[in-house]
């Protein structure tokens, strides 16, 4: 199986996010594709050299940084499924109204052409929030899936959410066969 794996900019969950990039690529050729601000941004989590080497290192390959190298995962069929891990609050908009003006959401509008699925892992300080729109809206769209997601800190930040990643695999599995990995909420 190929699995596109697409990071976006909430860099506190990559030390979470690339073991699991790590188990996949066991088993799985996996195409790295990194959103504008993971490709580009420092953050106190690491710098975004650091960032791309590692995922060019756990999949032996390049990452795919732009759009005209994304665009081609649709007519070419270069994946069985796209996960974007983790899915910011600002990504989910954007796929929730057809925008694809970056390469992680212009790989998912080349992608759903062939009605392929997409897992979502998401981590957004505002899916109790303005997110929880866009949210639903993805919830209700065929070839949409998410990993099991819920509150990271309802005191201090109550309208956070933030996916399981470590039950990305399962919910990965569930996706393949057409089916929302349950409970979505935990």
């Amino acid at each position: 199986m190929t699995v596109g794996f697409a990071l976006c900019g909430s860099f506190c969950t990559f030390s979470k996010v690339f073991p699991v990039m790590e188990t996949l690529a066991k088993e799985h050729t996996v195409i790295p594709i990194f959103s504008h601000s993971a490709a580009t941004l420092d953050s106190r989590f690491g710098t975004a050299e650091e960032h791309l080497r590692r995922a060019e290192a756990i999949c032996g390959r390049p990452v795919l940084t732009v759009i005209p190298e994304a665009e081609p995962i649709g007519p070419k069929k270069l994946l069985d499924v796209l996960v974007i891990a983790p899915c910011t609050g600002n990504t989910l908009s954007k796929l929730a109204h057809g925008i694809a003006d970056g390469p992680v959401t212009m790989a998912a509008k080349s992608h759903l052409r062939n009605g392929r699925p997409i897992l979502l892992a998401v981590s957004t300080n505002d899916a109790l929030g303005a997110g929880a729109e866009n949210i639903g809206r993805l919830l209700a769209r065929k070839h949409y899936y998410f990993v099991p997601f819920g509150q990271d800190d309802p005191e201090k930040k109550p309208a956070s959410m933030v996916a399981h990643f470590e039950k990305l695999p399962q919910a990965l599995s569930a996706a393949m066969e057409g089916r929302q990995f349950q409970p979505i909420l935990q």
